[in-house]
């Protein structure tokens, strides 16, 4: 099945970056516990919104969701420096988000990732920007690869997202990321490929639609792990659907306990 990584807890969100400031310890757990409830593989911890605090922000956050849930947490922060002490505070698993294929960016944080033995997502971008074709987020989805290989760090530990664009300003941007993501997963067969959807819909009505219709669609291209909100009923259900579809979910196993729990919503 698709991995899933909880996109909730980061600060970026008012009533989180609230919540950090405050202490909300409650805030913070109960948070944790609906992600977790509502089938989070991972937790997204980002608490980067007080720059000069992130780091004890950071550890706090880290400790809180921790002493509710035993899910691996997604350490998600733009500073080398926050990420090696989120590091140290976490217990088990961890996802690093993230590096690209810029190179200072990657030397800083894969010796992180090769210590603890942890997995990383790779942003398709560089110095030059964003990616606008399909080509150029496989190019860039290479790279990335190489530099987590002169680490010692096998493919199936990188989650290459190729990065969604709006559709609203650049029409052509929804194709140009399904046939990148096409394109990086016959480049390889082991690498992990994950997105955050919400960017395709930014900008248009009813945003949840389009998600979780563009998942579906980046699913059969090869798309094996996507950060989005949990909570979002309709857009699990899709993807629960899409991993019975595709052949990911043997026996339909995980979708029918879906059914017997009533997560996939009303019949039609």
């Amino acid at each position: 099945m698709i991995t899933i990584v909880g996109e909730r807890l980061n600060s970026t969100r008012r009533g989180v970056a609230a919540a950090i400031a405050a202490r909300d310890a409650e805030f913070v757990r109960a948070e944790a516990l609906k992600q977790t409830a509502a089938g989070a593989d991972f937790l997204d911890v980002n608490a980067a919104a007080r720059v000069g605090q992130e780091i004890e922000d950071l550890r706090w956050m880290i400790g809180v969701v921790q002493e509710a849930v035993e899910t691996p947490l997604c350490i998600d922060s733009p500073s080398p420096q926050a990420i090696a002490a989120g590091l140290q505070a976490a217990r088990g698993e961890v996802l690093i988000n993230s590096i690209t294929a810029e190179r200072e960016r990657a030397e800083q944080i894969l010796p992180l990732v090769r210590e603890r033995g942890a997995r990383v997502v790779g942003l398709t971008m560089s110095e030059a920007g964003m990616p606008r074709g399909a080509g150029e987020r496989r190019d860039l989805a290479l790279t990335i690869l190489d530099a987590a290989a002169r680490f010692e760090i096998s493919a199936d530990r990188v989650y290459i997202d190729a990065l969604v664009r709006p559709v609203s300003t650049e029409s052509g941007q929804g194709r140009e990321f399904l046939e990148g993501v096409r394109a990086i997963r016959e480049a390889s067969s082991e690498v992990h490929l994950i997105c955050g959807l919400s960017n395709v819909s930014f900008g248009l009505p009813r945003r949840s639609l389009l998600n979780r219709t563009f998942l579906a669609m980046a699913m059969a291209m090869g798309l094996d792990a996507a950060i989005v909100d949990p909570l979002d009923r309709a857009l699990m259900a899709t993807l629960r659907a899409g991993g019975a579809l595709l052949g990911a979910d043997e026996f339909c196993l995980g979708y029918l306990g879906a059914h017997r729990e009533g997560l996939l919503g009303e019949e039609a």
